[in-house]
């Protein structure tokens, strides 16, 4: 006789970042009727949390970055994604991850301390980014904003674990936003994409495709992350003119190119000079990483957390004449096989996923229903021109002239490069970019 099937439920994690923003749609349960919001009755906390914590919850981060990245940047052509956006959503859907699953999660997404520490760390990162650059300047000549918000949908009458919603109010501030995703699953859809175009300044539209969300699907978690920051230093528009810039297959496009001549860290290593740029917000930047001619695939090869550590630490007070193109940068990724690949192919297998901290049903252990992942959905979008970033989170790196100043240097970004925009207190690497065409 043929075993019975076991109903699945989806859990579909969706991750954008506007060059900073998140959506993770997670299979889930409810008990009230649709529209109405079930929360857990504590508060969002602001935990004071060891500084090995903070540093842990970062070297995860940035190894993750890396490992994504030459999983990602196999394909020719320009890359951009948010490391940071992908931890903090998993780690969302991982506070309901049991057993193998949970372990699989944690080594893939490099998640160096037990749930019960891991979660208030991230809390505490979140919220530091959160209060940053009061007073600064944006890119549109506005306020600067770095808008950081969760949100959870979840199907209306199926039941929730309340330590899941506990750790998701605590950690995260979300409650549940009650919806019909088994009677009305594209109207879900719409309401979740709406929320995300509202909080990217509709950068990011339309971010979950149809089909994706279906009656089967019974949560999604969201956080959403908005960046708009001016330079310390705007490049003057009246001097960008049109330059090569020189491809991988020795063709070459004329591009907008900025220039300036200003105070930058800089390092120039085997293979590479790298240059910081600050933001007017206080400890946010951009790192650019550009190749020596000819070396830009081996130099992309040896990219770890280890080797990007080492350039961060190198960089020094120089006077830099920089050239910078402008540009944009549009990257979605559908990531299921890639997170499987790198080592977590339990919580997308309806025979092995165990989320039972999410509804107390282990489709390892063989209830029914169970939750799996489904899917991952990235999209990022990044645009940098001389006023400053918009969607983006970064950190600067400020280092002190002790002595005379160093003789002034040239990096002139008229090839392909690579770009991190990371945060100097916490440490985290927020977004990864590529650039091979403009």
């Amino acid at each position: 006789l043929m075993a019975p099937m076991r109903p699945r439920v989806l859990l579909i994690v969706v991750v954008v970042a506007a060059l900073g923003l998140i959506a993770v749609a997670a299979a889930a349960c409810g008990g009230a009727a649709s529209g109405e919001a079930q929360r857990s009755a504590k508060a969002r906390a602001a935990p004071s949390v060891a500084e090995a914590d903070l540093q842990a919850v970062a070297r995860g981060n940035t190894a993750f970055a890396f490992d994504l990245y030459h999983a990602l940047g196999s394909a020719n052509g320009n890359l951009f994604y948010s490391p940071y956006s992908l931890s903090v959503a998993l780690a969302m859907t991982y506070a309901g991850a049991r057993g193998e699953t949970a372990t699989q999660m944690a080594d893939t997404l490099r998640f160096r301390l037990p749930q019960d520490a891991l979660h208030p760390a991230v809390n505490a990162v979140d919220r530091t980014l959160a209060a940053r650059g009061e007073g600064a300047r944006g890119q549109d000549g506005e306020g600067f904003r770095l808008h950081i918000v969760n949100a959870v949908w979840g199907q209306h009458d199926y039941a929730f674990v309340e330590a899941f919603l506990d750790v998701l109010a605590e950690s995260y501030g979300a409650g549940v936003r009650l919806v019909d995703f088994g009677g009305s699953a594209e109207a879900a859809r719409v309401t979740i994409n709406d929320w995300v175009s509202a909080r990217t300044a509709d950068r990011i539209q339309d971010l979950i495709p149809p089909a994706v969300i279906t009656p089967l699907t019974r949560m999604v978690l969201a956080n959403a992350i908005y960046f708009n920051a001016a330079w310390r230093s705007p490049f003057d528009a009246g001097d960008t003119r049109p330059r090569p810039f020189y491809r991988l297959d020795g063709s070459h496009v004329d591009v907008p190119m900025m220039r300036t001549t200003d105070a930058f860290g800089y390092a120039a290593g085997d293979g590479y000079q790298a240059v910081n740029l600050p933001y007017d917000a206080e400890g946010l930047s951009m790192t650019v990483l550009l190749p020596n001619r000819g070396q830009f695939r081996a130099f992309e090869d040896s990219l770890d957390a280890a080797r990007v550590g080492q350039i961060v630490a190198d960089l020094e007070a120089h006077t830099v004449t920089l050239d910078l193109p402008k540009f944009e940068v549009e990257s979605r990724f559908l990531l299921a096989d890639t997170l499987q690949a790198l080592g977590m192919p339990h919580a997308f297998d309806p025979a092995t996923a165990d989320f039972s901290g999410m509804d107390g049903q282990s489709c390892l252990a063989g209830d029914a229903p169970c939750l799996y992942i489904e899917d991952v959905v990235h999209q990022a979008f990044v645009s940098v021109d001389e006023a400053g970033t918009e969607a983006a989170a970064a950190t600067a790196v400020v280092m002190a002239i002790e002595s005379a100043p160093p003789p002034a240097v040239r990096v002139t970004v008229d090839r392909p490069f690579i770009f991190l925009i990371w945060d100097r207190e916490t440490a985290a690497i927020l977004f990864v970019g590529r650039v091979e065409t403009i």
